[in-house]
């Protein structure tokens, strides 16, 4: 038995991969379009990515933030210059770049009395007791009760609502323009636009949370890049460090002097050699095409999976923007997820009847055919939709198909 604490539900051994397939104990390949959970934005192995870590390695591995690091300021400034006029901080994970936003919310705006802080249902900004205590689901926050106080939950997509809970006293709205683990929900712009009105009009913080959907994954670097807003926090983390651990938290330059020396801090955050994968992972996102071609196949597996969805009343609804993509099922999504899994294809799901595809960005129409053609089959079994109806019960029910966002 393993010596690791099963906090986990886990059955597969995974030893290697390469481009956008992994192979397990058993030698057996599937294709990932789960991606780490976001993380491998570029796959497995990329050339570049690797041998920018070999190199840092040879020369530095760690000195602590007690000391500069001319690695770690060239990411930090080309991380500002693609964003906004920012300082960062670096963590090792998207939960402690919440708690860090956080934190900094609070040492700007808490001595007017700004200690309060706004998030969205279905949200989901980490497992941490500060980004716990902003995180919607019930089955995450009870077991760890109290949390951080001063939460307030809206409804998403109801400015009526953010408008009556963002006043004086709140520090910062913190906000995914793509909720990844609530079942890939993308915030309509006008949504986006007015919240950032409401806070700018009421003097609180907006925090772009980008710790899933930012880096490319949209087909923009950034996600809030697509409405034309600019946040005053910018949260980052998963496919940042090329698979090794690294997060980041923009903080707007103007907004900087508030931030002391010892305020916060971080043994390993802005490590040399992640920061180095870092900087090999923005010279492929930024490369000229890279996004453009990131935003194609995006479109090409909406397209297939718009199609299976008029095919099969078990997809009640396609959720997407670039390669993120939520697939609303009548039932369950886990034997969805085993189907596929059976068939050589690993996905995960973001919440119960919601199968979340996140594959590399570098995936290949042929990988994205192959998986739509799995999936296809799996519908045809009959998984994923939900029992069916006595007669009766049907009639009075009604016909409904698959609808399509």
């Amino acid at each position: 038995m393993s010596a690791l604490l099963p906090v986990y539900d886990r059955d597969l051994v995974i030893v290697s991969g390469r481009g956008v397939r992994v192979t397990d104990a058993d030698g057996r390949t599937y294709l990932d379009f789960a991606a780490g959970i976001g993380v491998n934005g570029l796959g497995y192995g990329d050339p570049k990515v690797v041998s920018a870590i070999r190199k840092q390695a040879r020369k530095l591995v760690h000195a602590s933030n007690l000391y500069y690091s001319p690695t770690v300021q060239r990411l930090a400034d080309r991380l500002a210059g693609l964003a906004f006029p920012s300082k960062v901080f670096f963590s090792n994970s998207g939960t402690e770049s919440v708690e860090a936003a956080m934190k900094f919310a609070r040492r700007i705006g808490g001595p007017s009395g700004r200690t309060e802080f706004v998030a969205f249902e279905r949200g989901f900004h980490g497992r941490t007791l500060g980004a716990l205590s902003m995180t919607w689901n019930e089955k995450y926050r009870t077991p760890f009760e109290p949390l951080v106080p001063g939460v307030k939950f809206c409804p998403w997509d109801d400015l009526k609502a953010a408008a009556a809970a963002i006043g004086s006293k709140t520090a910062a709205v913190f906000v995914e323009p793509v909720q990844g683990e609530g079942g890939l929900r993308v915030a309509p712009p006008e949504f986006l636009r007015g919240l950032a009105d409401i806070c700018r009009e009421q003097g609180a913080l907006l925090v772009s949370e980008e710790v899933q959907c930012g880096l490319g994954r949209t087909g923009k670097l950034f996600a809030y890049q697509h409405v034309g807003i600019r946040p005053d926090m910018l949260t980052l983390a998963k496919p940042l460090g090329g698979g090794l651990p690294l997060g980041a938290v923009l903080l707007r330059e103007d907004l900087a002097s508030a931030i002391a020396v010892g305020d916060h801090g971080s043994t390993f955050g802005g490590n040399p050699v992640a920061a180095a994968a870092a900087l090999a992972v923005l010279d492929r996102l930024t490369a000229p095409k890279f996004l453009d071609k990131v935003t194609q196949k995006g479109v090409l597996l909406r397209r297939g999976l718009n199609l299976i969805a008029r095919k099969y009343p078990a997809v009640t609804q396609v959720r997407s923007t670039g390669l993120m993509v939520g697939i609303e099922l009548q039932a369950a999504a886990l034997p969805v997820v085993k189907a596929l899994r059976e068939r050589g294809i690993l996905v995960t799901r973001a919440g119960d009847n919601v199968v979340r595809l996140l594959p590399p960005l570098v995936v290949k129409r042929k990988h994205i055919r192959a998986f739509l053609a799995a999936l296809d089959e799996v519908l045809a079994t009959g998984v994923g939709a939900a029992p069916a109806l006595p007669p009766a019960a049907a009639m009075a029910e009604g016909g409904s198909g698959g609808a399509v966002a």
